[in-house]
């Protein structure tokens, strides 16, 4: 049995290390894409005055890839708002159990938001619409909402069924994230309060003065 809990286990965090993987590459190239694109608009307008007649509508198509594609990605990171002052005030295991439930809870929002959305770039496709400039079927910039939605979805039941191990005590806010406070450093606390202190405040002041006369001397 254990056995089989740890190849589960591996085979959780190759999808995970996959879904990542891809969710990044689609991003750079869209981003780099998106770069490119406008430069060359850009470049070709105050150049050659002529600008590209499909940069815009392929930008707004990048935009669609980035946005929904970031979803699963900032998901994946753990790098979602959240507000914590009723979660903080529970016991770690209270806290396992909570982010349990909110994991599921958005996993199945996120599910049926990616149904209704792929229903919705089905019937696009069926009545052949295709885009003003690119003339390329008007459902392939809808169906990243869709997968977006689908891989965010993902990610966060990967969040659940991560914190459903009692083995580990730690609270994850996804697969590979655990929920954490960053303390400060305390050698940036120390410069602070040596910056406070009465010593730092003459110190500052006999600088000042010292600067003033060598200024009047100069005049």
């Amino acid at each position: 049995m254990p056995h089989t809990s740890s190849n589960f286990g591996r085979l959780l965090s190759k999808l995970d290390s996959l879904i990542g993987k891809v969710e990044m590459t689609i991003l750079t190239l869209s981003i780099v894409v998106m770069a490119t694109n406008s430069i060359a608009n850009v470049f070709g307008r105050y150049v050659f005055n002529q600008s590209l007649y499909f940069s815009d509508e392929l930008n707004q198509f990048l935009i669609v890839i980035i946005t929904f594609m970031g979803l699963g990605y900032i998901t994946r990171q753990g790098k979602h708002i959240r507000m914590s002052a009723f979660y903080d005030m529970l016991s770690p295991a209270k806290r396992k159990l909570l982010m349990v439930f909110i994991s599921l809870l958005t996993a199945i929002v996120m599910l049926l938001l990616a149904w209704a959305a792929m229903g919705y770039v089905i019937k696009i496709a069926q009545r052949g619409w295709v885009t003003p400039a690119l003339q390329i079927p008007l459902y392939l910039t809808y169906v990243w909402v869709a997968l977006g939605l689908l891989l965010a979805s993902i990610q966060y039941f990967l969040t659940a069924i991560k914190n459903l191990d009692n083995k580990d005590p730690s609270v994850f806010i996804s697969y590979s994230v655990v929920d954490e406070y960053e303390d400060a450093d305390m050698g940036d606390i120390l410069d602070v309060d040596s910056l406070m202190s009465p010593t730092a405040d003459k110190n500052m002041s006999s600088s000042v003065n010292n600067r003033e006369s060598i200024q009047e001397q100069r005049l």
